[in-house]
């Protein structure tokens, strides 16, 4: 998922030992952690933009095509978690080339496949690479710069997530248009290839002193306030990929537009999460409280507004520009409330988060899928907009603050 902000990470691996002192190429190997943040983005919501043509030749449902965002999101739960025990003291470098590189065989597999099911193998792939790399990259770019540096190479790796985010899909939908959607998954590849060579060239040695054991991962679970947060990921999660998912679907049956048409709005859309991720900057430094209720209200009545007002061009426009606004708001609001309830687990509260918001978004394309195929394409825009709606609910009712915390975050995908 997702955007960046100038916000501090607090992600897993904070057992690793010190930064290596600064080498030639040190920024170059943050880069390509970046570059692979960027691949990794860009290939999960590939199928975003890609569906109907995917749908068609495979000869499936649009919301059966739905399960190539659903398969991916939960095997990043779940590697989320194994991939942070199971790795234990391994030398992060030789991690890192082994996830990116199920990212290149994901990608040629679903290039290359004329039957669903090994499509979907081929995604199942991808989210063990997604869970992989959220639970242990993000923090690499601290060990290979100075500490002084920390912050603006957890920055540039971020960087590539909100490139993805902005470029990733409108770019796939562009490539699929032109040239047909497997070519989109070739491109996905021989990006991933590139980055694999680079990083095998630069990063040095990365080891650990100490693994994460399974025993700290529930550590989250034992506080009120982060459980609350972690219940509010996945109402929030949820109602955005019940929606997002659908939206090309959407557009182009309901809305009648172009796939040019589309494809800028895609862009759009990206652009006013960037937006979005600067007012949730703000916002939440103000109240988290209120940023959470914010970001439900309107990317839940943006959603839910455009079977109604979004059925042609203007109208959606408006709308998409309100719901990415919300969206870049969405990922900083939630995971800054749960690392304040529980500052002092933020390596198996990392996990945890990356685990949630991942079932979430597969749970969030599963539920839209069902309600596109039973109830047509315009009810997983309700439907989204009704858990986002929920979320700001929820928290309305039983959110509180109780201090503010000097805990700084950057948002996770």
């Amino acid at each position: 998922m997702q955007t960046t902000t100038n916000l501090q990470a607090a992600l897993p691996d904070e057992s690793l030992s010190p930064a290596p002192a600064a080498k030639r190429g040190a920024w170059l190997a943050v880069l390509s952690i970046a570059v692979g943040a960027f691949a990794l983005v860009t290939t999960e919501f590939l199928p975003v933009g890609l569906l109907p043509s995917i749908a068609a030749e495979l000869g499936v449902t649009e919301g059966m095509a739905g399960l190539m965002v659903t398969i991916p999101g939960l095997m990043g739960a779940l590697a989320a978690i194994l991939v942070t025990v199971g790795i234990g003291k391994t030398d992060r470098r030789y991690a890192i080339w082994g996830l990116t590189g199920t990212l290149i065989v994901s990608n040629l597999i679903v290039a290359l496949s004329h039957s669903f099911p090994l499509v979907l193998f081929g995604r199942a792939l991808l989210g063990v690479g997604v869970g992989g790399f959220w639970a242990i990259g993000p923090a690499l770019g601290t060990r290979l710069v100075p500490a002084e540096s920390a912050t603006k190479a957890t920055s540039l790796i971020f960087a590539g997530v909100s490139v993805g985010t902005v470029a990733g899909v409108p770019a796939g939908a562009l490539i699929g248009e032109l040239v047909g959607w497997r070519m989109a998954f070739h491109a996905a590849g021989a990006v991933a290839l590139l980055v694999l060579l680079t990083q095998m060239w630069l990063m040095p040695r990365l080891p650990v002193t100490q693994a994460m054991t399974f025993r700290q991962l529930p550590e989250l679970l034992r506080i009120k306030k982060a459980r609350l947060g972690l219940a509010v990921t996945l109402l929030i999660f949820i109602g955005q990929f019940a929606a997002y998912t659908y939206i090309t679907p959407f557009l182009s049956q309901i809305a009648h537009l172009s796939a040019g048409t589309i494809g800028a709005l895609l862009l759009t859309y990206g652009a006013a999460g960037f937006a979005g991720n600067l007012i949730g900057g703000w916002a939440v430094a103000q109240s988290v409280r209120k940023s959470l209720i914010a970001t439900g209200l309107v990317l839940g009545l943006s959603a839910a507004a455009l079977p109604l007002l979004g059925t042609g061009v203007i109208g959606a426009t408006v709308l998409i520009i309100i719901w990415g606004l919300a969206f870049g708001m969405m990922p900083i609001s939630v995971q800054t409330w749960i690392f304040q309830a529980a500052p002092h687990a933020m390596e198996s509260g990392g996990a945890v988060f990356v685990a949630t918001a991942q079932i979430s978004l597969a749970s969030g394309a599963l539920v839209g899928g069902l309600s596109v195929d039973y109830m047509g394409v315009s009810s997983a825009m309700l439907v989204g907009g009704a858990f986002a709606l929920a979320m700001a609910a929820v928290i309305f009712k039983w959110g509180s603050e109780d201090g503010k915390s000097q805990v700084k975050l950057h948002a996770v995908h």
